[in-house]
């Protein structure tokens, strides 16, 4: 009998990691996407103040 208890390991909790990788890949994700916004609002504001000047020129 005291075999057996020796013999039980303990084993990894499977769900546990896939629930971790699953919230990491949502975090990378996330960022991700905050990046694309502040590169789009980044590149639009030079974009407007040009379509603004092209305005005035042709007027």
């Amino acid at each position: 009998m005291a075999g057996i208890k020796e013999a039980i390991v303990a084993r990894e909790n499977y769900s546990f990691k896939k629930y971790q990788k699953e919230m990491m890949r949502k975090k990378k994700a996330e960022e991700k996407k905050l990046r694309k916004l502040e590169k789009k609002a980044k590149g639009a504001a030079p974009e407007s103040e040009q379509v603004v000047s092209d305005q005035a020129a042709l007027e």
